[in-house]
């Protein structure tokens, strides 16, 4: 049984986390810029270890309506990964990548198709910096995506926390092209992937 939990991450860690938050950001707003043929901005992340209840109100309310695309991962690291956006943000991409505007407050299959690349290549972006800084080998499963208030769509990865306790690590990045828009990138790996990040970036 591991000993380590998220409380006791080291501030080199800690630093080394908000440096992949970073590049992941930068990473995922090149590619949100490329796709959407425009110009992209994007302050410096927010790394925040919290616990798990209060992820809701962080992100503005569990009663929030928002957007969450949720993949597995697999490969040397084993969790989840979800990106969630407010729906007025996750209208706002679609309108800009579909080139029109969508018709009342429904996603349709259109919609729902366009937020899921918008949030693969995202969630991708975080990813691949993960994976160049540790050199492992990170595979992520095909996303799937959600539209509800933010605590219906957290209790999803809260299921999955049995295994190591209350805390999770939340990056919160603040996109701007013509509006200003809020996403959470929330990383879920087990003990013993956190321990395998760790020994590869020589700190555990």
């Amino acid at each position: 049984m591991s000993e380590m939990n998220l409380e006791q991450m080291t501030e080199t860690y800690y630093d080394v986390l908000k440096e992949i938050g970073n590049i992941g950001a930068g990473n995922a707003t090149t590619a949100l810029a490329s796709m959407l043929q425009c110009k992209v901005d994007m302050k410096v992340p927010q790394v925040r270890l919290l616990d798990f209840k209060d992820v809701g109100s962080e992100i503005g309310g569990e009663e929030q309506i928002v957007v969450g695309v949720y993949l597995a991962v697999e490969g040397d690291i084993t969790g989840s990964i979800m990106f969630l956006l407010p729906v007025d943000a996750a209208r706002h991409l679609v309108e800009k990548l579909m080139g029109m505007q969508m018709s009342g407050d429904t996603f349709g299959e259109m919609e729902i198709s366009a937020i899921k690349e918008i949030g693969n290549i995202i969630t991708g972006a975080y990813l691949n910096s993960l994976s160049m800084m540790t050199n492992l080998k990170i595979l992520p499963s095909i996303p799937s995506l959600s539209i509800d208030m933010a605590g219906a769509i957290l209790s999803v990865p809260a299921i999955e926390f049995g295994t190591m306790g209350d805390n999770i690590l939340m990056i919160e990045t603040q996109f701007t092209d013509d509006m200003e828009m809020n996403g959470y990138f929330i990383l879920v790996p087990d003990i013993e992937s956190y321990e395998k990040i760790l020994s590869s970036l020589g700190i555990g």
